[in-house]
C-alpha cells in the first residue's frame, strides 16, 4: 500500500504520516522535512510532486491524502484581500483538486480502485471568522468535491471521504486560540479541549486503510461536538 501524503512535516500531517507508517503503509511525504518539496502557490507543483512521487512509487499509488494547507488572516480592509484570497483557494483547494485529478486518472488508466482522504475543517460547515471568509470557502469546496468524486467513480472502486477537524493542537491553532481569547473558545467546545493531531490521524488511517467501500462519500467530524450535523 503507497500513500502520497500532502503537508506532512508538522501538525496534523506528521501525525498521520506516523500512524500509517506504524500501520505498515509506505508513505511518501510532501514537505521540506518529510519528504518532497513543493510550493502549492505555484500552480505547477501539484503536478510536479506527483509526477515525483509516482518515480518514488515505482510508478502505483494507492491512497492520496491531501493535507496541506494555510490558515492566513485577511481581515476585509487589507488591500491585498483578493490576493490572499486566490492564494489560499490555490493552496487549500485547487493544488488538492489537481492532486484528485491526476490521482483519478492514474487509477482509471490501470484499471484498479484509489482512496482519496481529504483534509478539510469544521469551517466548512459552520464557517469561521470575518477574517478567514477564504479559508472557510477553500475547505467548503474541499468538501463538495470529495462528495462529487464519490458520486462520480464509486463504481469503479475510486472511494474518496473528507475529515472536518474543529480546533486542533498544532502550532497554527495554538496561535489562533491565543488570538481570539482562547479560554472563550474552548467554552464553545462541549469536550472541553481541542483535538489532538493524533485523533485526527486515526481518522485518517481509518478512511484511507479500514473503511468500507460503502462509506464512500462520507465526511468524519472531529471537533469535540463544537459543530454536529
Amino acid at each position: 500500500m503507497t500513500i502520497l501524503l500532502t503537508g506532512s512535516s508538522r501538525g496534523i500531517g506528521a501525525a498521520i504520516h506516523g500512524a500509517l507508517t506504524d500501520a505498515g503503509a509506505s508513505v511518501i511525504g510532501h514537505g521540506t522535512v518529510s519528504g518532497i518539496p513543493a510550493d502549492f502557490a505555484d500552480p505547477a507543483a501539484p503536478t510536479a510532486l506527483w509526477n515525483a512521487a509516482l518515480e518514488q512509487a515505482g510508478g502505483a499509488i494507492d491512497v492520496l491524502i491531501n493535507n496541506a494547507g494555510v490558515f492566513e488572516a485577511s481581515p476585509l480592509g487589507n488591500d491585498d484581500w483578493t490576493v490572499q484570497w486566490e492564494r489560499t483557494m490555490r493552496i487549500n483547494l485547487t493544488a488538492s483538486a489537481e492532486l484528485c485529478r491526476l490521482a483519478v486518472l492514474h487509477w482509471q488508466a490501470r484499471g484498479v480502485g484509489g482512496r482519496i482522504v481529504n483534509i478539510a475543517s469544521r469551517a466548512a460547515y459552520r464557517g469561521d471568522s470575518p477574517a478567514h471568509w477564504h479559508y472557510a470557502a477553500s475547505k467548503a469546496g474541499m468538501v463538495a468535491m470529495t462528495k462529487t468524486i464519490a458520486r462520480g467513480y464509486a463504481r469503479q472502486g475510486i472511494l474518496a471521504f473528507a475529515v472536518c477537524p474543529g480546533f486542533t493542537m498544532t502550532g497554527m491553532a495554538e496561535d489562533y486560540l491565543s488570538s481570539r481569547g482562547g479560554d472563550a473558545l474552548l467554552a464553545d467546545i462541549p469536550l472541553g479541549r481541542v483535538a489532538a493531531p493524533e485523533e485526527v490521524a486515526a481518522a485518517a488511517k481509518f478512511l484511507a486503510l479500514e473503511a468500507p467501500a460503502s462509506m464512500t462519500g462520507s465526511v468524519i467530524d472531529v471537533n469535540g461536538a463544537s459543530y454536529v450535523r
